[in-house]
């Protein structure tokens, strides 16, 4: 987490516009990736809500990669995102697919073990190559040919929902960082991602 305070204010649901309420509406009835058991809306989405349209778009894009329509497997695809909230120093998106992750089959040895990366002795050779087409990608914007290869467990439908997976979480990295959106309350911040001034 790079600030200790937003930039942007998440609205308060009470105070809500048509089209804010409108755009949140899918958010409200509600699934548990996008409220909290107390039906708190995540700071992620009450930050979002400042541009109605552009959240609901981005809602529609994110609805498909965190679904089963994803040909990634759950666990893989939270794998990789909780990578990529890695790389990007997203305190906000490391904390909150944490959950998600341990949800979808992650052991709270791996979710450690993601910070240390692909070269990590715990890992198997698929997972590996994930974390390392991760890195690629958010490093050098493209996954190289070795890690490509060693993706040769995926068909072409899998390597590119990996790729859009990585492309879809760092730019909602880029978003909280930039916005400086703060954890949702009894949140804890990994100190790993603690770069707040």
């Amino acid at each position: 987490m790079r600030l200790s305070a937003p930039r942007i204010q998440p609205v308060d649901v009470d105070s809500l516009d048509a089209d804010q309420r409108e755009a949140l509406s899918p958010i409200s009835a509600a699934a548990r990736d996008v409220t909290r058991s107390d039906g708190h809306i995540l700071n992620i989405f009450r930050t979002l809500v400042h541009a109605p349209n552009a959240l609901t778009a981005f809602l529609t894009w994110g609805g498909y990669i965190l679904s089963r329509r994803n040909s990634l497997s759950e666990r893989d695809r939270e794998l990789v995102i909780l990578r990529v909230g890695y790389n990007c120093r997203s305190g906000y998106e490391f904390t909150q697919h944490s959950r998600i992750g341990l949800d979808a089959g992650l052991t709270e040895a791996e979710v450690a073990a993601i910070k240390a990366g692909p070269d990590d002795p715990s890992w198997n050779e698929q997972d590996r190559a994930m974390l390392r087409a991760t890195d690629d990608l958010t490093r050098d914007f493209h996954v190289s040919d070795a890690s490509w290869a060693a993706l040769s467990f995926f068909d072409d439908r899998q390597k590119m929902d990996l790729v859009m997976t990585v492309g879809q979480y760092t730019q909602v990295s880029m978003m909280l960082n930039s916005f400086g959106v703060q954890l949702d309350p009894g949140q804890t911040l990994d100190p790993a991602l603690d770069a707040r001034a």
